[in-house]
């Protein structure tokens, strides 16, 4: 969550979804707003979660695009969505059941 504070990623949500799906605990959405900026999102997520727990995606879907980016991080997903497809999306309607994590700010 803080790697995408820190590229002004916007609407930053995180949601434990222990309980609820066998796929993933957590999903952190975030929003990104053009191209450019959800690749750099994307990007900073992989170094820090890379410096900090020696972890690299099993994944990573729809980077060139840049419309919604998947990052699999096996129990952890980090969807970083153009304002568009996150509204069509809309993964916190589809997962209301999920509780939101409210994170202190830093």
């Amino acid at each position: 969550m803080r790697a995408a504070e820190s590229k002004k990623a916007t609407d930053i949500r995180v949601l434990d979804l222990t309980g609820i799906t066998s796929f993933a605990d957590y999903f952190v959405i975030c929003t990104g707003a053009n191209q450019r900026q959800i690749q750099a999102i994307a990007d900073e997520i992989g170094i820090q979660i890379k410096k900090q727990a020696s972890e690299l995606p099993n994944s990573l879907e729809g980077y060139n695009q840049a419309e919604w980016v998947l990052a699999d991080y096996g129990d952890l997903l980090v969807h970083i969505f153009s304002p568009k497809s996150r509204e069509y999306y809309s993964l916190e309607r589809l997962w209301r059941s999920a509780k939101t994590i409210e994170i202190p700010a830093a």
